[in-house]
């Protein structure tokens, strides 16, 4: 189940707080996920269902894209979360801890053909990532670093070289079944630096874009995600002179001393689309 709206950045808002339900109406953000999970307090989990039904039935989201994650089904809210999140509208349901299909199985038996995502945050998730981005209801994989890094009992480093492993599983899997696939979140929110370089990696490796834990995050996952000016202009410039080329039948297009080939020209139609869409989204 291809996906092709942009999701630089991916906001998580907790489902039980009807003022950051809000303001996240009015938020630079490509995607939203709207969370009944780790974000909403035990005493909350019940009551957060109706507020967010609420505000999503308002609307006002514009074009991002509307994402409820759910507890699991191995908690006393799953179910009724998969029930209610059904009902109210969103673009996709998001299921914690994947760990196979079945498990995919089990919420589409409740929630019927809306589209789904996978939160890849397991050992056994990363086992099976094949055979989970198979599944013909999933849409996207979102990396739950956070949780990876606890299972896998690694220490924090910035090149995350304890979770490359996992990392490139997934994205080979969500690449070779044509999903979206989203990075985790970066945990110091006041670090602009540090989510710099960590937005660049995730972009470098083939993310579509980053999950966020706080509005002072968009700027820089936004920017990170986005081609550059530079970018468009070498695209534009790869694909005239391939296409010259091409007309005249002689030679070999060359671009700023590197050869262009059909691959090439693919890829820089993609960024062109990829930049058009981003446009479209935010209106420039």
């Amino acid at each position: 189940m291809s996906f092709h709206r942009p999701l630089r950045s991916v906001l998580y808002i907790p489902g039980s707080k009807p003022r950051a339900l809000d303001k996240a109406r009015g938020l630079a953000c490509d995607a939203i996920i709207f969370d009944l999970e780790d974000a909403v307090t035990a005493e909350e989990k019940e009551s957060a269902r109706a507020t967010l039904a609420e505000a999503l039935a308002q609307g006002g989201y514009g074009a991002r894209t509307k994402i409820v994650r759910i507890n699991g089904f191995d908690t006393v809210w799953g179910r009724d979360d998969a029930a209610a999140a059904a009902q109210m509208g969103a673009d996709a349901i998001l299921l914690p801890k994947v760990g196979s299909p079945e498990n995919l199985d089990a919420l589409a038996a409740i929630t019927g053909d809306i589209p789904l995502w996978a939160m890849m945050e397991t050992p056994q998730g990363m086992l099976n990532a094949p055979a989970i981005a198979a599944h013909p209801k999933l849409q996207g994989m979102v990396m739950g670093t956070n949780d990876l890094a606890k299972e896998l009992d690694t220490r924090f480093r910035p090149d995350r070289a304890p979770l490359m492993a996992g990392l490139g599983l997934c994205l080979l899997a969500a690449k070779a079944q044509g999903l979206a696939i989203v990075d985790g979140v970066y945990n110091a929110f006041k670090d602009d630096e540090g989510l710099k370089v960590e937005c660049e990696q995730g972009r470098d490796m083939g993310f579509d874009g980053k999950t966020l834990i706080h509005p002072a995050q968009l700027d820089v996952a936004n920017t990170a995600y986005s081609p550059s000016e530079a970018d468009i202009d070498l695209a534009r410039r790869q694909i005239a002179a391939f296409e010259e080329t091409e007309a005249s039948g002689q030679g070999v297009a060359v671009v700023d001393g590197r050869i262009v080939e059909n691959l090439h020209v693919a890829t820089a139609r993609q960024l062109l689309a990829k930049a058009e869409a981003i446009a479209a989204l935010t209106g420039d």
